[in-house]
């Protein structure tokens, strides 16, 4: 395993038993069985580690979000499988939501208030294009409220999963959800989100989408993927980027090898954005 995802994978196990503050990076190095000095040589703090996990676990899901809205085969199953895989994600990583959503008073500083108003933003764009793909012209006027909805529904709905004793049963929760928003998109119609609110759906900061921000994720990835399949696919995208010869075929096929590895999630995400696939 790469150093840098052990310390991750550790570091999560330590953060759920005892939360951000009480977790120092000496426990870190001790459960992972490494030097403090092989530490640092992946994060320069505990601050920029915690930063690292919100980036795997935003990453990853809004990537699974993306892929599953621009390869749903109908639409019939789209706002179930939307509201499963979503809630999916989340529950996967709960124990270290849990600490975040308690902690997170003490630990958002500038740096993680920007990144995480990043990743809404990113998040806001995937449900309108799911939105506007599921009903169109039909919803113009109403849709920028529906997606303030279901972000309502999706923030109020992991709260209960994640502080419930229960086990969840995320398929009558993502039925319950997709009955409830169509529910909204046929029967609203006094929206208080409306068009001037465009910019914020659209033009997310900072977004990571041109060529050379793509090539140097390309290049990170490479840093951290061993001889496969995989790393193959992305020296090609590489050479795709710098000097286009592939067809659209063959570039879906080579993010495609990719998109399932832990450290090309997000390539795989800015690559399908880039070519609009």
């Amino acid at each position: 395993m790469v150093k840098k995802q052990l310390i991750m994978e550790k570091s999560l196990e330590l953060f759920a038993e005892q939360g951000f503050e009480a977790t120092s990076v000496q426990q870190i190095t001790k459960r992972c069985g490494i030097s403090k000095g092989a530490f640092y040589l992946s994060f320069k703090s505990k601050e920029e580690l915690i930063l690292a996990l919100i980036d795997q676990f935003m990453e990853q899901f809004l990537s699974n979000i993306d892929y599953t809205v621009r390869n749903a085969k109908n639409n019939e199953n789209l706002l179930y499988d939307f509201y499963y895989i979503s809630f999916a994600s989340f529950n996967k990583y709960s124990n270290f939501a849990k600490i975040f959503m308690k902690e997170q008073a003490h630990s958002v500083n500038n740096e993680m208030f920007t990144k995480l108003h990043y990743y809404y933003q990113l998040h806001e764009k995937a449900i309108l294009a799911m939105v506007e793909k599921l009903y169109g012209d039909e919803v113009n006027e109403i849709k920028y409220d529906l997606v303030y909805c279901i972000k309502s529904f999706m923030r109020t709905y992991t709260e209960l999963l994640l502080f419930s004793n229960t086990l969840p049963d995320l398929e009558t929760l993502a039925q319950s959800l997709a009955e409830k928003t169509n529910i909204l998109a046929k029967h609203m119609t006094i929206p208080y989100v409306t068009h001037g609110f465009v910019p914020l759906f659209t033009h997310p900061q900072n977004e990571e989408g041109t060529k050379e921000e793509i090539i140097r994720f390309i290049d990170q990835s490479l840093e951290e993927v061993e001889e496969s399949i995989e790393k193959e696919s992305l020296v090609l995208l590489k050479e795709e980027l710098l000097t286009p010869t592939l067809s659209q075929a063959l570039i879906k096929g080579l993010i495609e090898n990719i998109r399932n590895h832990p450290q090309c999630i997000w390539t795989a995400y800015l690559l399908r954005n880039y070519y609009n696939f």
